[in-house]
């Protein structure tokens, strides 16, 4: 899909709401083909992001799980060391 959107859930400390809003703008920009909508279609994009964000919000509250939450930079760094791997071969 869109390698911008990363997990969000079962982290310490949890998904902000801004990080949900983030993640819910490049969904719609993908789905959309817009990174920028007109302003014809400014409105219905904005609702759509806001919408996308509250479905998202509302999953990340209710989900459970038994695994401990991830640390963020422990998975930055497995991160960056995959991409730096991927990126020196080429």
């Amino acid at each position: 899909m869109c390698r911008n959107i990363h997990t969000l859930f079962n982290f310490e400390p949890p998904a902000t709401g801004e990080e949900v809003r983030d993640a819910s703008l490049q969904y719609i920009r993908k789905v959309s083909g817009f990174t920028k909508p007109s302003r014809a279609n400014e409105e219905a994009f904005d609702r759509a992001v806001d919408e996308v964000a509250d479905a998202t919000q509302r999953l990340i509250d209710h989900l459970v799980t038994t695994a401990p939450p991830k640390d963020r930079e422990v998975e930055a760094e497995r991160a960056r060391a995959r991409a730096a791997k991927r990126f020196a071969a080429a």
